[in-house]
C-alpha cells in the first residue's frame, strides 16, 4: 500500500505540473482570493466562475472592502452564480475576519472553521493552498479518483486515504492535482483511461468496475415549474418586486413572477398589473427545479406601484441584487428588441455587460 501511495503521489504530481490549467486563483497565495474562488467553485463549473471571480475581486479587492460593503452590493456582484447563501456567508465571514483577526486570515483549520459559512473542505483548501498546511480535501472529484484507484466505497475509508496521501511538501499543490485529475481525466462518465498516468494502479480498471465506482448516490427527482414573468416598463424604468426576507433568494429583486405550476414563486401577480402579449420564453434551473418562464409585457393600471415593488432606472440594474432568472429574462427581452427593431429600453444590458442572445441552457 505504501509503495502504491508513493507512486500515486509522484505520478499525479508530475501530471499536474504538465497539464494543470492556468486559472486566476492559481496565480496567488492570497488566502482571501483563494477563499473567494473556493466559495464560487462549489457546485459551479470553472468556466462559469472565471468571469465572476474577476468582477467580484474588482468590486471587493480585499477582505476589508468586502466587510464594509452593503449586503445588496455583495448579492449584486454574486447575482447569476446562484446559491445566494454562499454570498451572505462570505459577507459575514469577511466581517468576522476583520473584527476578530484584524483583517488577517487565520492560517489553521480550527480557527477557519470558526468563521461563518466555512466548512471542513473550504478550511482545508485555504489552509493547504494559501498557508501550506498538511490538510486533506475531499470533494466529488477526489472521492471518485480514490474510490476507483483503491476500489473503495466507504466514505470513512476514502477520507482516511485522502489524509494519508497528503505530502509534507506543497500539500496545496497535491490537493489541486487530485481535484484537477478528477475534473479532466477521471471524470464520472467515460473517463480517459487511455491517457491516464495511473491506470496501472487503478483497481476499478483492473476489475472492470469503473462504471460502478464510486457507488452512485440517489438523485432527487426533477420538479417542473411553469411561470409567467411580467415585464412592466415606464419611461425607461423597470418594475421589480422584492422577494421575501426568508427562504430561497431571500431579499433579492425579480421581475414580477406568477407561477402556473410549482412552488417557487408567488401564485398571484401583484395587484394593479395587467398581462399583455408574450415577448419571449426563458429556461432556467434552480437546484432541481426546471423552470419554463414565459415573459409577457405588462402594464400598471394602478396609480401607484403595488406593495413590495419599485421602479428602477435601467442604468441602476447592474448594481442591484437581481435574481439570475431576472437577469436572463431582461437580456432575452433586450435581445429580442434588437433583433426585431422594436422600441426598447436604453442600450446597456441589465447586467452591465454587452447584450447577447438569451441563454436557454441552464448551468
Amino acid at each position: 500500500m505504501r509503495s502504491k501511495s508513493r507512486a500515486l503521489v509522484e505520478r499525479l504530481s508530475a501530471w499536474f505540473a504538465r497539464e494543470k490549467r492556468d486559472l486566476p486563483w492559481r496565480r496567488t497565495r492570497d488566502p482571501y482570493r483563494i477563499w473567494i474562488s473556493e466559495a464560487m467553485l462549489q457546485q459551479t463549473r470553472v468556466e462559469t466562475v472565471i468571469p465572476y471571480y474577476g468582477r467580484f475581486l474588482e468590486a471587493f479587492p480585499t477582505v476589508e472592502a468586502l466587510a464594509r460593503a452593503r449586503e445588496d452590493s455583495v448579492l449584486a456582484a454574486w447575482s447569476g452564480l446562484g446559491y445566494y447563501r454562499r454570498a451572505r456567508a462570505l459577507h459575514a465571514a469577511a466581517r468576522a475576519v476583520v473584527e476578530r483577526h484584524g483583517g488577517r486570515f487565520p492560517d489553521d483549520v480550527e480557527r477557519l472553521l470558526a468563521l461563518p459559512g466555512i466548512g471542513p473542505y473550504t478550511a482545508g483548501a485555504v489552509a493547504s493552498i494559501a498557508f501550506g498546511r498538511r490538510e486533506a480535501l475531499v470533494d466529488g472529484n477526489v472521492r471518485r479518483v480514490l474510490s476507483r484507484v483503491f476500489g473503495e466505497t466507504e466514505e470513512s475509508r476514502i477520507g482516511s486515504l485522502a489524509r494519508s496521501l497528503v505530502p509534507a511538501e506543497e500539500p496545496g499543490e497535491w490537493n489541486q492535482a487530485l481535484m484537477e485529475f478528477g475534473a479532466l481525466v477521471c471524470v464520472p462518465r467515460d473517463p480517459a483511461c487511455e491517457r491516464c498516468p495511473i491506470s496501472g494502479l487503478c483497481v476499478a480498471r483492473k476489475e472492470g468496475r469503473i462504471a460502478e465506482l464510486p457507488s452512485p448516490k440517489a438523485r432527487p427527482s426533477t420538479i417542473e415549474v411553469d411561470a409567467v414573468v411580467l415585464a412592466a416598463t415606464r419611461n425607461g424604468r423597470w418594475l421589480l418586486e422584492r422577494r421575501p426576507p426568508e427562504g430561497r433568494m431571500a431579499g433579492m429583486w425579480q421581475m414580477p413572477t406568477v407561477e402556473r405550476r410549482g412552488r417557487l414563486f408567488a401564485k398571484d401577480p401583484p395587484r394593479g398589473l395587467r398581462e399583455e402579449e408574450a415577448l419571449c420564453e426563458v429556461r432556467h434551473t434552480i437546484t432541481r427545479h426546471r423552470i419554463r418562464a414565459v415573459v409577457k409585457r405588462a402594464s400598471l393600471v394602478a396609480r401607484k406601484p403595488p406593495s413590495g415593488t419599485a421602479w428602477f432606472e435601467e442604468e441602476r440594474l447592474s448594481g442591484i441584487a437581481l435574481t439570475g432568472m431576472t437577469r436572463k429574462c431582461l437580456s432575452a427581452i433586450l435581445a429580442r428588441s434588437t433583433d426585431s427593431g422594436a422600441d426598447r429600453p436604453p442600450a446597456d444590458s441589465p447586467n452591465g455587460r454587452p447584450r447577447s442572445t438569451p441563454n436557454r441552457a441552464s448551468r
